[in-house]
């Protein structure tokens, strides 16, 4: 049975004047204009077009994007589980420890540190701002930062519709950039990174978070994971201030035990039983994280790292680059 359709309405652009004046054309790259339902492209040869839905400004360049423009003017329903089982279980697994203790609110607070003195407020874009990430909560109600949070659907707190591989910002517009757990799921991460580069201002800082050792999750949309030496050369071209394991081998065999179990069955209701069960069992293994993030074995079974750096001018030579090896050899 196909989903039944619901229309979405038509709001002025949420954006401050200053935002909408870095916004370019993710075609072209060319200027905006605004009217009260779209955003027009003012290169003749070009002429794109871009809906504003419920405020938010859909700027994706198709061409490049495994989404599309239409699926925004039209969204189907989610699909709900009305069982009281389901119900019970979800609510009993939200109560239940998390097993992905990390070092989030520390790097934030760093990322922070490092916007230092620039402008205020300081311009922040966050790649995959849909919804709050770990540890931002800290950053949020922060008045010397004016975030942007851009996603490829419509969240609590998307401002804005847009895709990594081209970013619809000026080059040089942000001071800030936020990705936490996106890259894995884009099709190019070098091209999105190459993306981040530009926009970022010079000495610009970006805060990212990749997974290693993690399966699959938010699937059909996961393509890559990294090691913390093929994390850096992503970022070859940003200045290192921090990188490290985020999350450590506790976690990493925590996933390891879930995804063991979940792959017993195909069953729906088995798979939330058997889910829960491997929170139950395995949660305590991510205490013991914290002791292990500063030991040389961990990066070597880490279940992600993060990245903490500033726009540079010139790139990490690769053979530099095999010296920062940090892991037990």
């Amino acid at each position: 049975m196909v989903p039944a359709k619901r229309s979405v309405d038509l709001q002025p652009c949420s954006l401050s004047d200053g935002i909408r004046a870095l916004l370019r054309c993710p075609l072209c790259r060319n200027h905006l204009e605004y009217t009260a339902e779209e955003l027009h492209c003012v290169e003749a040869s070009c002429g794109a077009s871009f809906p504003i839905i419920n405020g938010v400004p859909i700027l994706l360049n198709e061409r490049n994007s495994l989404f599309t423009i239409e699926s925004f003017r039209s969204t189907p329903e989610p699909r709900r589980e009305h069982s009281a089982l389901t119900g019970i279980m979800d609510r009993v697994y939200g109560m239940l420890p998390p097993i992905d203790k990390s070092r989030q609110q520390r790097n934030y607070m760093r990322f922070v540190q490092e916007l230092g003195s620039r402008s205020a407020p300081s311009r922040v874009l966050v790649i995959g701002g849909g919804v709050l990430g770990e540890g931002m909560e800290i950053l949020i109600n922060n008045p010397m930062i004016e975030f942007v949070e851009t996603d490829v659907y419509i969240g609590p707190r998307t401002r804005m519709i847009c895709d990594g591989h081209d970013i619809p910002f000026a080059d040089e517009a942000f001071d800030g950039l936020i990705i936490q757990a996106v890259l894995e799921h884009v099709l190019d991460p070098h091209r999105c990174v190459a993306e981040i580069h530009r926009v970022l201002k010079p000495g610009g800082v970006v805060y990212a978070e990749t997974p290693f050792m993690q399966q699959m999750h938010g699937a059909p949309f996961d393509f890559t994971r990294f090691t913390y030496l093929g994390h850096r050369r992503l970022f070859r071209n940003f200045s290192e201030i921090d990188s490290g394991a985020i999350c450590g081998p506790g976690m990493a065999l925590a996933w390891s035990f879930e995804y063991f179990l979940l792959s017993l069955t195909g069953s729906r209701i088995l798979r939330k039983i058997l889910r829960h069960f491997a929170r139950i069992i395995s949660f305590p293994l991510v205490y013991i994280d914290p002791f292990l993030l500063s030991r040389p074995g961990t990066i070597d079974a880490a279940s992600g790292f993060y990245f903490l750096g500033a726009r540079a001018d010139t790139p990490l030579p690769d053979r530099e680059l095999i010296t920062l090896h940090q892991g037990v050899r």
